[in-house]
């Protein structure tokens, strides 16, 4: 048994991917929703070749075993983000059973302390293109007796701040061009108003507009500008991620050999 000082169920999960080295690793939660049964299934999926299996609970009896309806509408709300953002359909994007392969361990840049590092697992599995398998599980409500230490409105904020950063870090076009259009098209408006004035009267009546309207033009502009750098950088970073998991994953081979 190892000890973790560190709290945070994101601090600990990290320490166990520096710390064990194994061909496969299983995760999951203990309060007993997961059903242990269905772990060596997982186990064979990422000995066929899958990078991470993901145990899914939402397609199965979620909804019916779980009796807190914030965590239903949390859930529901967090998998149509991801899942419109990244062109994809996981159907469950929060769950604590999964399982992944060493590779994935040893290039996966554990950065949340706490809950909300299920969810960063999923965008940092779908934005560098891993294998996912996910595979329906029979979900069971908690024990009578049991305390859940989930803060369902103080972790919900975590898991939607966690969200709204790494779209930021992975899809920064979207993010930075979509935020830039919006500013622009406003300042454009107020241009325009400030030119149909013009246009009936032969006079700039309101220059502090016309200025504001024309830095608000510069600025989604920038914000465009600013989108597509950062693009080409979060591309690269793809590039060079790929490269380091194959080398890894040669030598991990190599050193089982």
């Amino acid at each position: 048994m190892r000890r973790e000082p560190r709290q945070g169920k994101g601090n600990v999960i990290r320490a166990m991917f520096e710390d064990i080295d194994a061909d496969v690793y299983v995760m999951a939660d203990g309060d007993d929703t997961y059903p242990a049964e269905a772990a060596p299934e997982m186990v064979e999926k990422i000995v066929a070749g899958y990078d991470m299996v993901i145990g899914d609970r939402l397609s199965s009896t979620y909804f019916e075993e779980n009796k807190r309806p914030f965590h239903n509408f949390g859930n529901r709300l967090v998998r149509g983000s991801i899942n419109f953002l990244f062109g994809t359909h996981v159907h469950d994007i929060m769950t604590g059973y999964r399982a992944f392969s060493f590779t994935f361990v040893k290039t996966y840049p554990v950065l949340s302390r706490g809950f909300e590092v299920e969810t960063e697992m999923t965008i940092h599995s779908l934005n560098n293109n891993l294998r996912i398998y996910e595979m329906p599980i029979q979900y069971r409500d908690r024990p009578e007796g049991s305390v859940s230490k989930l803060d369902t409105v103080g972790d919900g904020i975590k898991v939607l701040n966690t969200i709204f950063q790494m779209i930021r870090e992975y899809k920064p076009l979207p993010f930075f061009g979509g935020l830039g259009v919006i500013v622009a098209l406003i300042g454009l408006g107020f241009c325009l108003s400030v030119a149909v004035d013009f246009w009936h009267t032969g006079l700039v009546a309101r220059f502090p507009t016309l200025i504001g309207a024309v830095m608000l033009i510069i600025a989604g502009l920038l914000l465009i500008i600013t989108g597509i750098i950062l693009d080409v950088i979060a591309k690269n970073d793809r590039k060079t991620f790929i490269t380091d998991t194959n080398k890894f994953a040669f030598l991990h081979r190599i050193h089982i050999n």
